[in-house]
């Protein structure tokens, strides 16, 4: 598939790191700490941001992408980065439509104890590309029965 992509940060484009990755890594651009917005406290200059406990960053990759109508990318978690730092990717999975051509920003948040920091270039999420369906509503009045019904949140069991 391709995609249309201006790159203005000073890394490679994202790319799938094996055959079988679904994900392609994007990094942290902090080169220009104005397009970083935070909510607590966050400390940033052109190398590192430290990312305080119970704040909150949106960091910019500088790619900007153009995907064609019925896709989406979905923006991720990566799974070491948040195991050994800490940190999280909010609104995960993020949703980037087809007719978003803006900066790809990443929103992490620190729930833990310690100061976070991530570097320049830091591999932070993983961006995936994904089809979807546009949905077109049936109004019924009534809606086959299953066997399941109106069961939820763990009504199948545990094992």
């Amino acid at each position: 598939m391709n995609i249309k992509i201006i790159n203005k940060s000073c890394f490679d484009n994202p790319l799938h790191q094996t055959s079988g990755s679904a994900g392609m890594d994007l990094k942290a651009d902090l080169t220009n700490s104005n397009d970083i917005k935070s909510i607590g406290k966050v400390t940033i200059n052109s190398k590192e941001l430290l990312l305080y406990p119970q704040s909150r960053v949106i960091i910019p990759t500088n790619l900007f992408i153009k995907l064609p109508e019925g896709y989406e990318a979905q923006i991720r978690p990566r799974s070491g980065q948040s195991f050994k730092k800490g940190f999280m990717v909010l609104n995960s999975p993020g949703t980037i439509d087809s007719d978003y051509t803006g900066n790809i920003g990443v929103i992490l948040a620190n729930f833990t104890d310690s100061i976070i920091k991530i570097e320049h270039g830091e591999r932070i999420a993983q961006m995936v590309i994904s089809k979807y369906e546009t949905v077109n509503w049936v109004n019924v009045d009534v809606l086959d029965e299953t066997d399941r019904k109106d069961g939820g949140f763990g009504s199948t069991g545990v094992k």
